[in-house]
């Protein structure tokens, strides 16, 4: 019994932020925050479509 795999991006990006990873919103002050929501989802997404 191995822990479940997430289905889609927002489900890991959701986790993350919940943990304090990453803030909730993106702040636009810098152009690649290590916190940014929107870039861990681009990542995510990526993340997944290779592992498909």
């Amino acid at each position: 019994m191995g822990k479940k795999q997430p289905r889609d991006p927002t489900e890991v990006v959701r986790k993350l932020m919940k943990a304090g990873k990453l803030k909730k919103k993106c702040c636009r002050s810098k152009p690649r925050c290590k916190k940014c929501p929107v870039l861990a989802l681009k990542k995510a997404k990526t993340k997944l479509a290779d592992a498909a």
